[in-house]
């Protein structure tokens, strides 16, 4: 099993940490098995396409390369000029095959492990120039493995390879019998399919290579346990961090909370310690539901807020100590003080209405809270 340079084993899987980091410095899985096989049989199919014509292109560049005419023999200038104008002419014969080629080679390199740039695997190193690290790399398990795999591509290259000839030997044999450019096209036709079936020849040696490369990587990648828990202190388990985090999270959760104050309905208090404030819900769960709840400073910082918009406060201790015991932030109210809340918000809505003339003022009621609730005592 793999170890560190302390001989700790690395047991463990990698992180998604380790695995980027991985990647910024430029190690990721790749398999040049499947690039060989993509770009073989890419090429393959673009020259069973376009073969016969780049065939023919190349003929007629033969054909006027041996047409001179006797003034062009002993004028440089147009020696030159005609060898120019060849050159050109096989190069535009072969254009499909180039930029298939280049797209190819793109797509086979990002096929395992995607696209990476990392300027970090291009700076030099001097552990690359260790010559007793690269006789390690030489005769290592791995190199023993790259071997095995050269040995057994060109087996089976020279195989299907020997394969073909056989099974198109008589065709190969009557290239020679046909006229120039039909023979061109043919000889075309049959280098793509021969070149097709060596390349899908490639597809078994892929199809074993990309899993033990992906393997392989991981394995490299694997960490020791005392790796994983020094990750985890460095990222989100410092203690400093974790408490940090809290902080920001509850601050950010009571500036919410204060926002939701102005437009309660009623904030009941301890009148001192504790501070709940209270919503009808009309349009949602239809029951009353706490927007904020606080003790001592918090509570303090309720009351004035809630002053400051004109919210009625109704000191009711018992309630607003059971009420900060059992409801959270944005929950409705348990049943069980259904009617005690009630009393609160119907003395609230009458004392409105009385405000503006619409009734007269109501009695204060004494809401109860049942005898089975647990409430904070006060202090």
């Amino acid at each position: 099993m793999a170890e560190n340079e302390n001989g700790q084993e690395k047991t463990e899987e990698p992180t998604e940490k380790r695995l980027r980091d991985a990647r910024e410095k430029g190690q990721v899985a790749r398999s040049r098995e499947l690039n060989s096989f993509l770009l073989t049989v890419g090429s393959a199919v673009v020259f069973l396409v376009f073969g016969g014509q780049m065939m023919l292109g190349l003929g007629e560049v033969v054909r006027d390369s041996f047409i001179i005419p006797r003034a062009d023999i002993y004028d440089q200038a147009a020696m030159f000029s005609r060898l120019a104008n060849a050159f050109a002419d096989g190069f535009l014969s072969f254009v499909p095959i180039f930029f298939a080629t280049v797209i190819l080679a793109i797509v086979a390199s990002i096929s395992v492990g995607g696209w990476n740039f990392s300027t970090q695997a291009m700076a030099p190193k001097l552990s690359k120039m260790d010559p007793i690290a690269g006789l390690k790399r030489i005769f290592g398990v791995k190199a023993l493995m790259e071997l095995g795999k050269t040995f057994a591509k060109f087996t089976l290259i020279t195989g299907i390879g020997i394969a073909v000839f056989f099974t198109f030997e008589a065709e190969f044999l009557s290239l020679g019998l046909q006229p120039f450019d039909s023979a061109l096209a043919h000889a075309g036709w049959l280098v793509g399919w021969g070149f097709l079936a060596v390349s899908l020849g490639l597809l078994l040696v892929a199809f074993v290579d990309v899993p033990f490369q992906v393997w392989q990587h991981n394995k490299q990648q694997r960490m020791t346990f005392q790796e994983v828990k020094d990750e985890f202190k460095d990222t989100e388990g410092r203690p400093e961090i974790k408490q940090r985090i809290r902080q920001t999270q509850m601050q950010m959760s009571q500036r919410r909370m204060m926002e939701a104050v102005p437009e309660a309905d009623v904030v009941v208090t301890n009148p001192t310690h504790f501070a709940v404030a209270l919503k009808y819900d009309a349009e949602g769960v239809g029951a009353p539901i706490v927007v904020a709840k606080g003790v001592d400073e918090m509570a303090f910082n309720l009351r004035k807020i809630a002053k400051a918009h004109d919210v009625t406060l109704f000191e009711a201790p018992p309630l607003a100590r059971a009420l900060y015991a059992h409801v959270e932030i944005d929950e409705v109210i348990p049943a069980a003080l259904y009617t005690a809340v009630a009393q609160v918000l119907a003395y609230v809505y009458q004392v409105s209405e009385a405000a503006r003339g619409a009734g007269p003022m109501p009695g204060r009621p004494d809401p109860e809270v049942p005898d089975d609730l647990d409430v904070p005592p006060l202090d």
